[in-house]
């Protein structure tokens, strides 16, 4: 290439670097800590002791009508819990009722009920620290869905959520989720919701740092002049 093309490429590239410093830096850090461990460490699936099985007893009647339900249903499941058959509605909106095996309906989960799931299915889960409630419309920012639930404070740091009607363990975040997700909230720069990929800030800093990546390149190919030999 010709020299002054060159050298302009250079100048570009010394302010390209300027300007996308940090946001490479911010990407790379947060890439490597979200590569640190395993995904299912960090979604705490490691945390979670496995449910033995329990057999429906074989004169179980499961008198739950469809019929009458007012939303539409996504999925059936019956299960033993503690010795009960247990009939759990999952709607297309994501609630869920629990009915006994007579048909009729469950009260919400209570705190104690909550506690006592997280001891039974999470290890350490008998060292709580604090439980506290969280309505649909309110949910906690480490959790960020629309349910009822009952949130677990264990005294390592790792908060389990029990859904109040679902009476399930529907997340576990530990220390590193909580560190994982600031990582990629600054990794896709939404820090507030942490969902939004494609949103015009990144996309410019993304098409700089292509930029200067390819400027760069072609810098490799500047043919440089000879050092006299003393």
């Amino acid at each position: 290439m010709h020299p002054k093309l060159m050298q302009r490429f250079a100048r570009w590239h010394i302010w390209l670097g300027w300007a996308i410093a940090v946001p490479l830096v911010m990407w790379t850090l947060s890439g490597l800590v979200m590569v640190a461990r395993p995904i299912e460490q960090v979604r705490g699936e490691h945390l979670r002791l496995p449910v033995e099985e329990q057999a429906l007893p074989a004169d179980a009647r499961i008198a739950v009508s469809l019929e009458g339900s007012a939303k539409p249903v996504r999925t059936v499941s019956t299960q033993v819990e503690r010795g009960d058959t247990i009939t759990r509605l999952t709607y297309l909106d994501g609630t869920s009722d629990r009915f006994r095996a007579d048909g009729s309906k469950m009260g919400p989960v209570t705190d104690v009920e909550a506690r006592l799931l997280v001891a039974e299915r999470i290890a350490g889960g008998d060292a709580i620290a604090s439980v506290t409630r969280f309505e649909a419309d309110e949910p906690p920012f480490d959790f960020r869905r629309a349910l009822p639930t009952w949130q677990v404070a264990l005294e390592d740091g790792t908060h389990v959520y029990v859904g109040i009607e679902s009476g399930e363990i529907e997340a576990v975040r530990t220390r590193f989720w909580r560190v994982f997700d600031l990582m990629w909230g600054l990794h896709i720069m939404d820090l507030e919701a942490r969902e939004d990929t494609s949103h015009p800030v990144l996309i410019l800093f993304a098409g700089l740092a292509l930029m200067g990546t390819l400027l760069g390149t072609a810098l490799l190919f500047r043919r440089r002049r000879a050092r006299p030999v003393s």
